[in-house]
């Protein structure tokens, strides 16, 4: 069986890399959301043939995610070009620094940013997962080089990882343990040729962890083919969260939610520990129609001193779900956002924001 490294030189060649190479046998580990934050990374959707009508109401909705993030943290978004740059300006005010220096296809920074490390020097380096439009659904060349020009421009050693996937696909505690569904990442349109044990072996190196927890996911139902990042979450080491949705739903979203449960809560960590699940309650009901809607509070984005998620109109489930996050991250001001054209679309807050550590 090949080795991780050597398969993918096979499949891409030469590994890329900007700056100083972070050498094999001293990689760092990709820590938890929770660490202090030196910025929030997100990108300015510009592009008509992606979202058409629904642009204005999906740049209305960054704009207030990033608004809201400069509230407790720097925030850099990157835009196309100028022009698209001088429009999130406007939107976004000047707690927001624009850059069109690392031009972007689309918005969602989840699965094109790099990927930060601590190293076991202490600082940081960064690795890129290789985006590659989700499989080609979409088109991705600017995108596809967002992770080195991020790590470019803040300075940090670079490399690229021996799989291909996104960082909305996998799940890591910070202390060993990852979890990602297999829909997303042993699939032929990312990583074609390689066996689950190999793309295992791939994100164990890259993520510095010890442990990955597979749940089977649904593949060709969504763009991203099911990224975990949108039903179960790690909250600190030990424990997860998992948003349930109402008893009375029976589709294919729903029912892999209940086997992400399952999944959960016979897991043990890379420490030994038995998991801990938190469920969340999904909303009873929600404003949009739209098919492809994430109804989702548990794609937040962690910020220094907040979490950031979405409403959705049912009070009643919406405030439980306030409750449970202010319990699970305590210290932490909760803001529930309605970023419903986003959520339309396909993803959410987490799906649009990378966290940068502090150094």
């Amino acid at each position: 069986m090949n080795e991780p490294q050597s398969l993918f030189g096979r499949l891409f060649g030469r590994p890329q890399q900007s700056g100083e190479p972070a050498p094999a046998r001293h990689r760092g580990r990709v820590e938890a959301d929770d660490v202090p934050h030196a910025r929030t990374w997100m990108s300015w959707p510009a592009s008509h043939s992606i979202w058409g009508r629904q642009l204005d109401g999906v740049q209305r909705d960054i704009a207030l995610i990033a608004r809201t993030v400069a509230r407790f943290e720097p925030v850099t978004l990157c835009a196309a070009d100028e022009y698209a740059a001088a429009e999130a300006r406007a939107l976004c005010g000047a707690a927001v620094e624009v850059t069109a220096s690392i031009p972007t296809d689309d918005l969602w920074m989840r699965d094109s940013c790099a990927v930060f490390r601590r190293t076991p020097q202490g600082g940081l380096d960064a690795v890129g997962l290789n985006f590659n439009g989700w499989g080609r659904k979409q088109a991705h060349s600017r995108d596809a080089a967002v992770a080195r020009g991020v790590a470019t421009r803040v300075g940090l050693p670079f490399e690229a990882a021996a799989f291909v996937g996104e960082a909305g696909a996998i799940e890591t505690d910070g202390d060993g343990t990852v979890m990602a569904t297999e829909s997303s990442l042993v699939n032929r349109n990312r990583n074609r040729g390689m066996s689950r044990d190999e793309v295992e072996r791939a994100v164990l190196d890259a993520y510095g962890a010890e442990r990955m927890i597979w749940v089977p996911g649904i593949k060709g139902r969504d763009i991203t083919d099911d990224h975990i990042d949108v039903t179960s979450r790690f909250v600190r080491p030990g424990v997860v969260m998992v948003q349930m949705p109402p008893t009375r739903r029976s589709d294919v979203w729903a029912r892999d939610a209940r086997e992400q449960l399952a999944v959960l809560e016979s897991s043990v960590d890379a420490r030994g520990r038995r998991l801990r699940v938190i469920r969340v309650e999904g909303p009873e009901r929600v404003r949009s129609r739209k098919a492809d809607f994430v109804d989702s509070y548990l794609n937040f984005h962690l910020v220094n001193g907040a979490v950031i998620t979405a409403q959705f109109g049912d009070v009643v489930k919406d405030e439980e779900a306030r409750r449970t996050l202010a319990a699970a991250f305590p210290g932490r001001e909760v803001v529930q956002l309605d970023v419903d054209r986003l959520m339309a679309g396909g993803g959410g807050i987490h799906c649009s924001t990378m966290q940068q550590p502090l150094p």
